[in-house]
């Protein structure tokens, strides 16, 4: 059995957006839906609901992406630390 990246798909509440994918890529997002749907015994009636699982795994799983963003929290909590107005002083 394939070790897929995606397990079971959580109910969640969706968000609409429109885009448009190239045919080769929607070919594989059925194909994958069809191999997945075998794997976990969850049927898959839309393929496109794998688009977000997918994005939340690649994003969740790129360590530079995780690098750059601790990087930019460490810069914004460093400038939030060194204001004015988080020690509490006033130009009153």
């Amino acid at each position: 059995m394939a070790k897929l990246k995606l397990g079971p798909i959580p109910n969640d509440k969706p968000v609409k957006v429109t885009l448009s994918l190239p045919g080769a890529l929607h070919r594989d997002l059925v194909a994958y839906a069809e191999v997945l749907a075998r794997e976990t015994g969850q049927p898959i009636g839309d393929p496109v609901k794998l688009i977000a699982p997918m994005l939340e795994r690649f994003i969740a799983t790129d360590r530079e992406f995780a690098k750059a963003r601790r990087e930019a929290e460490e810069v914004m909590s460093t400038a939030f630390r060194s204001s004015p107005a988080a020690h509490g002083s006033s130009s009153a």
